[in-house]
């Protein structure tokens, strides 16, 4: 056989293996076999389930005998709460309007009266859901939540699911629907410790159950979907909407289900509920810190209904010893001196969170005088706005994202803007945006290091949109601001106006601290309980914003104590005894609020001080007086010791350096910053100083304070590397500059390549020129002559 035969055949004999394999293939998916095994498969799903539902009987009821109290600890074993006694009276339907029982059924399932008990779409949804990790979602009938709340437990598994299926339909044919529907509304959990809707009732309206309205009914309805957040008394503003809207709905399902004219529908108001009545023993901060806890528990997963049953024993972060000192430092700063006569210290409020920024663990919290008189916590609430406190964070994103200015130029804390109050900001997304600078100040040009250190509103406006307003939502999210995620990105946001609580402020700069590896306060150590686990996730977490941009941003933050707005409270505190302190004062629109938040190496605190009517005030609102009712924003002026406005660097920084200097106590830890630049690494070295003789054409503003060349007070860091880049000024270090010219009998030129500008010349009769980017100033220094340009758009020389 030649070599081409043998080629041929082996060719033969390879089509006939494949032909072979594929037959065999064939044969075994034909579309008999395929539809065959799925009916196969389908046939034994029906019959598993109905082996299942033959050997799943109908449980006793949950034994009330069986709640407990809920014991709360501090991190040292010390009991500081019981809580969880049972509130409940069981009332037939007879004692519950018709109008008010189908406020349920409209809320929840307007099927009720029609279905088999079970929803199989919203089961389903509901197991996939849980099989892939996505925790409560899906929907029930209210016989499927009855028998979640009567016979079973709150449990987000697949076997809790299906038990409950089953259990629903049996339910359904054994009860009728009215038993059904008094069960559910008997045994829910409707917040305030209230289960069932007479004590729901008396709860929340002082009432009996029979003397309910349709109104109040269907409030009560949308309580269930989420007790905590929908309870009028402590609901954000963001709560009060989405309750509001779920009591809408009700009412306009009521009206599609021909239970509720439509006239009388549209007549109806919101039915305010009354204030809560707390539970003995949580006077002074330990409501507060119960509060807190429970949020916490809830938001990892432990439902409201199962929380209040009891049984569980919470091991709290709180060190005793610094939650003494908290609460010794507002007592001596701030509440001490209150005079309760005085309508602006009725009004105002203080909230602080501490934070160890190596775990994560909240070691003090202050929400408030007394709990028992304003169950707001103060430490939660995002209500106020964090106003300059919010600026290390545009700073973060610039650093982060080595965003650049207008023209091009790498933002770094040597940077220089320009710092004119009201000055329009450039680019995308800045819509013409002109913000006033405190005191309506201008600054002309001015580096970022001195803008941060004297809160130069026009400078970090510029700063967001250069960095991009989407990009500083984002990242503000990141670093903590959890409420800020999907909101718009909004230029006005730059100053902080969207609210922040203490915790979220001490969440974002302790993810500084920690050097960009994110934090989130934890004040549970532990949850146990007999029956139920508690899966606790780690409060550190990923890293957010590289290590360079957060050091970066701490060693900025240290010249706003050393050389800025925090300088006399905190940097010259009696009790600092050298410790390294980064930090931002804020201070909000119209005084309502004022801030100090800062760190050293080993704890993060976050002080909020804010006006909060306590009654009735008139207030100017665009000029002319108006009547704003109890709970609302007003000023914060002539409050305790304070003449005039209060302001971020008195007494939110005053309470801060009382209680963190004496809770480090003798911590000689330093900040570990790896970063060429900002404050604790290098001086801020200014622009070139203001001619002394009045020169032929002036900028439009001249600076009211230059700054020195040498720090008046030794920086908090020693930095741990030598800064590579630069040229020299007069014979010091700079970053990014380049000198010709060099220094002349009886002279010195400050010349330097600044964000690409180049300055040649001499001095003493000689001349200066150079350009950056746009503008021209002229003036006279020993004879010689400067000239230069300047261009607007966020980069100054």
């Amino acid at each position: 056989m030649g070599r081409a035969e043998e080629r041929r055949a082996r060719q033969r004999g390879a089509r006939r293996t494949q032909q072979k394999k594929g037959g065999r293939i064939r044969r075994l998916f034909t579309w008999k076999k395929m539809l065959g095994t799925f009916f196969g498969l389908v046939l034994l799903g029906m019959g598993g389930f109905y082996i299942i539902y033959l050997m799943t009987p109908i449980p006793e009821a949950n034994a009330q005998a069986r709640m407990e109290s809920n014991i709360y600890k501090l991190s040292n074993g010390k009991i500081i709460a019981r809580t969880g006694q049972l509130n409940r009276e069981v009332v037939g339907l007879d004692k519950i309007p018709e109008k008010v029982q189908l406020d349920f059924v409209a809320a929840e399932n307007m099927s009720f009266y029609k279905d088999s008990g079970v929803d199989f779409k919203g089961t389903t949804r509901g197991l996939l859901n849980t099989l892939s990790g996505k925790g409560k979602q899906g929907g029930s009938t209210i016989t499927q939540q009855y028998v979640k709340n009567f016979y079973l437990s709150q449990d987000q598994t697949v076997t809790r699911k299906l038990k409950e299926l089953v259990i629903s339909l049996k339910v359904d044919q054994k009860y009728s629907k009215k038993e059904i529907l008094a069960g559910y509304i008997n045994t829910s959990f409707y917040g305030r410790n209230a289960y069932g809707i007479q004590a729901a009732a008396q709860a929340y309206y002082g009432v009996d159950s029979s003397k309910l309205t349709i109104e109040q009914g269907a409030y009560l309805a949308a309580l269930l979907q989420a007790p905590s957040q929908y309870d009028w008394a402590v609901a954000t503003e963001t709560g009060k909407k989405l309750v509001t809207n779920r009591w809408n709905y009700v009412l306009d399902n009521m009206v599609k289900m021909k239970e509720l004219d439509p006239a009388q529908r549209a007549g109806m108001k919101f039915p305010v509920p009354v204030e809560p009545k707390p539970d003995p023993g949580m006077e002074g901060q330990t409501g507060y810190m119960v509060r807190a806890a429970k949020e916490e528990l809830v938001q990892n997963g432990i439902s409201e209904a199962d929380l209040a049953k009891g049984g569980w024993t919470i091991t709290l972060n709180i060190d005793p010893k610094k939650q003494q000192l908290l609460e010794a430092a507002v007592k001596q700063e701030l509440t001490s001196k209150l005079d309760k006569k005085k309508k602006v210290d009725q009004d105002v409020q203080a909230g602080a969170v501490s934070v160890d920024p190596k775990t994560g663990s909240v070691v003090a919290l202050y929400g408030g005088q007394d709990y028992m008189k304003h169950q707001i916590s103060n430490a939660t609430t995002h209500t106020y706005q964090p106003a300059s406190t919010f600026k290390p964070l545009i700073l973060a994103a610039a650093f982060n994202e080595k965003a650049e200015t207008q023209d091009g130029k790498e933002i770094r804390a040597n940077t220089i803007y320009n710092g004119d109050s009201k000055r329009p900001v450039k680019g995308e997304g800045g819509k013409g945006y002109a913000p006033p600078n405190e005191d309506d100040e201008s600054y002309g040009p001015i580096t970022v290091q001195t803008a941060m250190n004297k809160s130069v509103n026009s400078v970090f406006a510029q700063m967001g949109v250069d960095v991009g307003l989407p990009k500083l939502r984002d990242t503000a999210v990141a670093l903590g601001l959890n409420h800020m995620k999907g909101v718009g990105a909004e230029p006005a946001m730059t100053l902080g106006s969207y609210g922040a609580s203490p915790m979220e402020m001490a969440a974002a700069y302790a993810t500084l601290d920690n050097h960009g590896k994110k934090v989130t306060p934890s004040i549970v150590k532990s949850a146990q309980h007999k029956e139920a686990k508690y899966n606790k996730p780690d409060p550190i977490g990923d890293q957010v914003i590289s290590r360079d941009a957060a050091d970066a941003v701490t060693s900025v933050l240290t010249g706003v104590v050393d050389d800025g707005t925090a300088k006399k409270s905190v940097r010259d505190a009696s009790n600092r005894d050298g410790q390294p302190v980064a930090g931002k004062t804020g201070t909000s629109d119209d005084n309502k609020s004022a801030w100090f938040t800062g760190y050293t190496p080993s704890l993060v605190t976050s002080v909020g001080l804010w006006g909060e009517a306590a009654g009735p005030r008139t207030v100017k609102i665009d000029g002319k007086e108006t009547t704003v009712g109890k709970g609302s924003q007003v000023s914060l002026t002539d409050v305790a010791d304070i003449d005039g406005r209060v302001a971020g660097g008195s007494i939110p920084a005053r309470i801060w350096a009382a209680y963190t200097f004496d809770a480090v106590g003798s911590d000689d830890s330093k900040f570990d910053l790896d970063t060429d630049q900002g404050a604790a690494v290098q001086p801020d070295e200014p622009p070139a100083s203001t001619p002394s003789a009045p020169p032929s054409n002036t900028p439009s503003h001249t600076p009211s304070h230059t700054p020195s060349r040498t720090p008046s007070h030794t920086p908090s860091h020693t930095p741990t590397r030598t800064p590579t880049t630069g040229g020299t000024n007069g014979g010091k270090p700079t970053t990014g500059g380049q000198t010709t010219g060099g220094q002349t009998t009886g002279g010195q030129t400050n010349g330097g390549q600044t964000n690409g500008g180049t300055t040649t010349g001499t001095a003493n009769g000689g001349t200066t020129t150079g350009t950056t980017d746009g503008g021209t100033t002229t003036g006279t220094a020993d004879a010689g002559t400067t000239q230069g340009t300047i261009q607007g758009g966020g980069n100054t020389p």
